[in-house]
């Protein structure tokens, strides 16, 4: 960015579009509870629910794909309304289908909107001059709104009205996310904060090998970790865990993952590398203990929540690194691609693990994903 932006308009412009970014984010933190309704609803077997949660974000990486080429060129307040009215249509839409295929159909939708609110919010905050605090405030307020909605989702809305009963909910939950629309900057900033300002031109450059290698490691980081979490929910179901505590574990865990993205956002610039991936790494594997030798509601609660809190700073952490990487722009705007392609692996991945009846190896793979980065840390400071 060519300006020193004034504080309450930089603070202004991270919040509207960490709210538009949370449009993005919501079918990913949302994807236990829905799958696990969804599971309830039709009755699907294992592979079928892990192929859905990998359909929508086919969808999702479709869009992602396409984000550097069309971002720059359009505006991005009409951007943000069209999203967000196609997002909240498709999860309406999604309630009243009562074929699988078509279910399929519209999850793809879900997907492929969502991910232009993704790629957008990651698109503004990339111009920010603290990379670490503007995505950690990101994840922060995606975090703290998943919560309030997963508080409230199993025990007072599917309990009673099922699959379709919080698909409507996330419809209106999007609509009212949707108005941070009129907050957001048309264009990117070239030094004038006004409306007219003049998108920067991003040129045909490659993208640095650094970051190219730095998407390559969080892709293996989200694979293993979003197979599980696309089966969490079913891991406390096999523990006979009441709707109402299920409620509970999800609402504190997205808290917990906000409070990880808000302390990222704090302390993240004075961690070393590995010194940070290495406190990651530990986290995640004393969640995947916990949650490996769960036998009630305390040890399975406590294990996610640990997990959720580790695997939300990694995610921050490697989203800060890849921006820093390529000063242009266009890596970042592969992150949320990044994100799909592994949202697309790893739950299909996950449903022919657990379909062989025990949650064990899914536990082990997402372990081994999350060597990936701090194996990479190791490298780079050797190297250095």
């Amino acid at each position: 960015m060519t300006a020193v932006l004034r504080d309450r308009t930089l603070i202004g412009f991270m919040l509207a579009a960490s709210l538009a970014s949370t449009i993005g984010g919501l079918p990913f933190n949302a994807l236990p509870v829905m799958l696990g309704s969804l599971a309830d609803s039709f009755g699907l077997a294992p592979q079928a629910v892990g192929l859905l949660g990998s359909i929508c974000f086919a969808g999702y990486l479709v869009g992602t794909l396409g984000a550097p080429l069309w971002m720059n060129r359009l505006d991005w307040r009409w951007l943000t309304l069209v999203s967000a009215v196609g997002t909240a249509g498709s999860f309406a839409l999604s309630s009243v289908v009562s074929e699988l295929h078509w279910l399929y159909a519209v999850w793809v939708l879900i997907g492929f909107f969502a991910s232009t609110m993704t790629c957008l919010g990651m698109r503004i905050l990339a111009d920010l001059p603290n990379k670490v605090r503007a995505f950690g405030v990101r994840q922060g307020v995606e975090l703290a709104v998943t919560a309030a909605v997963l508080f409230a989702l199993p025990p007072l809305v599917i309990a009673h009205w099922r699959y379709p009963g919080a698909a409507w909910t996330l419809a209106a939950v999007v609509a009212v996310l949707g108005l941070s629309a009129f907050w957001v900057p048309r264009r990117a900033w070239t030094g004038d904060l006004s409306a007219r300002a003049v998108a920067v031109p991003t040129g045909r450059q490659a993208i640095p090998w650094p970051a190219a290698a730095a998407l390559l490691v969080f892709f293996l980081f989200l694979v293993g970790n979003i197979g599980l979490w696309a089966f969490l929910e079913r891991i406390g179901a096999a523990l006979t865990i009441a709707p109402a505590e299920m409620g509970l574990v999800f609402a504190v865990l997205k808290l917990l993952g906000g409070v990880a993205a808000f302390a990222v956002a704090i302390f993240g610039d004075r961690l070393a590398g590995r010194t940070a991936h290495g406190l990651v790494l530990l986290g995640i594997l004393a969640g995947l203990a916990l949650l490996a030798a769960a036998g009630s509601f305390l040890p399975f609660a406590l294990g996610a929540w640990i997990w959720e809190f580790a695997f939300t700073c990694g995610c921050v952490l490697q989203t800060a690194d890849i921006a820093r990487r390529d000063p242009s722009g266009r890596a970042i705007l592969l992150v949320p691609a990044a994100f799909a392609s592994s949202a697309m692996v790893g739950p299909a991945l996950a449903g022919q693990i657990v379909a062989g009846g025990s949650f064990l190896p899914l536990l082990a793979l997402a372990l081994l994903s999350a060597l990936t980065p701090w194996l990479a840390a190791l490298v780079r400071a050797r190297r250095a």
